[in-house]
């Protein structure tokens, strides 16, 4: 695996992306958005070690990406960020290898901010990319109503469950032409998230989308499984999210 660190992807903003590469010259890629409720984490972090390397090892590149966070950042900053960093990959990966296709997702918050980008294609929109032009998402653990440090942000109660503009179930609506997606999410998950995946699951079924969600429930807390190794050395993770990528490329 080689890895270029700390590539800049916008010029108004103090944000950065890793980009780790598989010994292949041509690979598809996972861009990829850290966890912790939109006010921590990195794209760095130790826990990602081992699911970077068996990314790569299986021929997929990921681009690891920060974004503004609270308190500094406010809603939509992440967002933005988010969709220029997809913007930025679409137009500057291939300077490092082909890349044959592009996906995008994330766990937690970066699931939320990855179903954002699927659902309202107005972020990517923005930066002349459509939602189809993602290969697939990969939304793990996101929550799909209005997120709660949005709605803390809002003076409300993180508990409340709002479904307006910046919900994901919000923009989800009949005649489009969404991409496959891998939803995750644990039979132990935080407070109601199982719950609103299953609505999400329910609301795509629903508007007859069942072809393009493949529902997996881990057993075990809130997104455990990204830093879990199972018996093998292997990346939990990684066994969820390398199988979904390659069955798409090989269609």
């Amino acid at each position: 695996m080689r890895t270029i660190e700390n590539l800049s992807y916008s010029a108004n903003q103090n944000v950065a992306l890793d980009i780790h590469l598989p010994e292949k010259e041509s690979f598809p890629v996972f861009v990829y958005f850290h966890g912790g409720g939109l006010e921590r984490g990195d794209k760095a972090h130790e826990k990602y070690r081992v699911f970077f390397k068996d990314m790569t090892e299986n021929g997929i590149a990921v681009v690891s990406v920060n974004y503004r966070m609270y308190p500094e950042a406010k809603y939509p900053d992440f967002l933005e960020d988010a969709a220029e960093a997809v913007a930025w990959v679409f137009q500057n990966i291939n300077n490092y290898g082909n890349a044959k296709s592009i996906f995008v997702g994330g766990s937690s918050a970066g699931g939320y901010i990855s179903q954002m980008l699927c659902l309202d294609d107005s972020w990517l929109g923005k930066h002349n990319v459509k939602v189809s032009d993602i290969a697939g998402f990969v939304l793990d653990a996101g929550q799909p109503t209005c997120h709660f440090n949005v709605l803390k942000e809002r003076g409300l109660d993180e508990r409340a469950i709002v479904v307006d503009e910046c919900a994901p179930l919000y923009h989800i609506k009949a005649d489009r032409e969404y991409p496959p997606m891998l939803i995750i999410v644990s039979d132990n998950d935080i407070k109601n998230r199982y719950e609103q995946t299953m609505l999400l699951v329910s609301t795509f079924n629903h508007f007859g989308y069942e072809d393009k969600v493949q529902l997996k429930i881990m057993n075990g807390k809130h997104c455990a499984y990204v830093k879990n190794i199972d018996e093998d050395g292997k990346s939990v993770f990684g066994k969820l999210v390398i199988p979904f990528i390659l069955r798409q490329k090989a269609i």
